[in-house]
């Protein structure tokens, strides 16, 4: 059995300290780790986010902006990445990459599942169609019961 994970300490989008550990408890998270200089990650792993976030609604999806040398995220740069100016689900700042560090990323985008007793279930590295459909099947194997399925009403 692993141990929950206690604390991920981040920056909220004004500067404040976040414990995402304890600001989202007993919910199933779906964290990205990316950062604004990654095209894999502005290009095809946020939207797929935004995706999975419609998808699975009882799933909370974060991102989590990691900070490298020269490539720092602000509310401002980070906003701009969204064609419409605001965020599509909460993102954090990752202060000199200690969350990427955490989880031992191997790059961005890190996707990291997070169960609801507050345990890592995967975490999976990359944006390419490989990578979507590990992270596919680890939210169908952990959450899918709560996935929305298409109804009559809905076509």
């Amino acid at each position: 059995m692993q141990t929950p994970i206690t604390s991920i300490p981040v920056l909220d989008l004004e500067d404040v300290p976040v414990n995402l550990m304890s600001a989202y408890k007993n919910k199933v998270l779906l964290v990205i780790i990316y950062n604004n200089d990654c095209l894999g990650c502005t290009g095809r792993a946020i939207p797929l986010a935004y995706e999975f976030q419609q998808t699975f609604p009882n799933i909370q999806v974060i991102g989590i902006h990691a900070d490298f040398v020269n490539r720092e995220g602000t509310k401002d740069n980070i906003k701009q990445v969204f064609t419409s100016g605001e965020v599509p689900f909460p993102i954090y700042i990752d202060k000199q990459h200690q969350v990427f560090d955490q989880f031992h990323a191997e790059g961005t985008p890190q996707w990291l599942l997070i169960a609801e007793d507050g345990t890592l279930f995967r975490s999976i590295f990359g944006s390419q169609d490989n990578a979507q459909n590990r992270l596919h099947y680890a939210l169908e194997s952990l959450a899918g019961n709560t996935s929305h399925e298409a109804t009559a009403e809905d076509s």
